[in-house]
């Protein structure tokens, strides 16, 4: 069964490299208020010692429930005590999917999407951050009863780093989810959005610029008369941006 589109997994398979110690450090305390689904009496591992642990297994290459739970048990005692466990006692692989799969995806994807976020910030150059907002379909998420997963994400193109992503059900469109998405990110003052032309629309440009952000959208003819007047301009006279590129948006 593949991981769900707001999981952990998929929210930090693209996380840049880092030690157990960095992980365990600042995402702790990106996890505190996390609501924990299980009663408490019995509970041996608290919800932010085994969700951070799993994300230092899926940073480290482990994808599946179960490998993530081979990586748990397979590390040093060292590492299982900077992480919050006692080494003779760790979780095991049908506790951390239940806890997992238990938990608000979107409550667990905007808080991990927050500890990337910072992380992304610290260590992106002094350049204008560009964000690309664009939606997939889930392969492989279509089942007998029902249809396949849309989901649509932001992504930093600097460091490839989902910084938010939203289900995208059949109640409703990529258009409606536009806005929920973005403000899951805290600032976009001079951010550049890249979009494609589905997303050509006035109320996002709106909602863009209270933001105080920048945006690059593709115009295509579901636009029809913003699309005649960009293509009615002297193209040919302009020059080029950059001598060994030209530009991409000159219609023929």
């Amino acid at each position: 069964m593949p991981a769900l589109p707001s999981s952990l997994i998929s929210s930090v398979s693209c996380a840049p490299a880092l030690t157990v110690s960095e992980a365990a450090g600042g995402l702790l305390a990106a996890l505190a208020d996390l609501p924990d689904p299980r009663a408490r009496r019995g509970v041996r591992h608290r919800l932010t010692v085994v969700v951070t642990a799993a994300v230092c297994a899926v940073v480290a290459g482990h994808r599946s429930y179960t490998a993530i739970a081979e990586w748990i048990a397979d590390v040093p005692a060292t590492t299982a005590l900077a992480l919050g466990m006692a080494p003779d006692r760790r979780p095991s692989e049908a506790m951390i999917r239940r806890l997992l799969q238990a938990m608000d995806p979107q409550l667990l994807t905007a808080a991990v999407s927050v500890w990337l976020a910072g992380r992304s910030a610290a260590g992106t150059s002094t350049s204008r951050r560009a964000i690309a907002v664009d939606g997939k379909t889930l392969r492989g998420s279509r089942t007998a009863d029902n249809a396949a997963r849309h989901v649509m994400a932001a992504c930093d193109q600097a460091v490839g780093v989902v910084l938010a992503s939203t289900d995208v059900d059949g109640k409703t469109n990529e258009i409606t989810r536009f806005q929920p998405l973005l403000d899951q990110i805290g600032d976009l003052r001079d951010t550049v959005i890249t979009a494609d032309a589905l997303h050509c629309q006035r109320g996002h440009v709106d909602y863009l610029a209270e933001r105080g952000a920048h945006w690059i959208l593709t115009v295509k003819g579901n636009q029809p008369s913003l699309h005649a007047q960009l293509a009615g301009l002297p193209w040919r006279a302009v020059p080029d941006a950059h001598p060994r590129h030209r530009p991409w948006a000159r219609p023929p």
